[in-house]
């Protein structure tokens, strides 16, 4: 018995979660999480990514300069 209790709050909580408006304070979950930002505002991962793979935009998958074809 009291496994129908705990089964409801846990129902309810999902359901608070699944339906949040996401009023999500990023700041503070960064710092509780221990992230720090590597590059502040303007820092863009995508344009990092796009340098280091930059050789293979190109190539087709028959020609890769490393030798592989996938």
């Amino acid at each position: 018995m009291g496994r129908g209790r705990a089964k409801a709050k846990q129902v309810k909580v999902a359901r608070q979660l699944k339906y949040q408006s996401g009023n999500t304070d990023i700041d503070r979950l960064k710092s509780e999480l221990g992230v720090s930002d590597p590059g502040g505002d303007d820092y863009d991962a995508y344009d990092e990514l796009a340098e280091k793979y930059a050789d293979y935009a190109d190539d087709g998958p028959e020609d890769r300069k490393d030798g592989t074809s996938g």
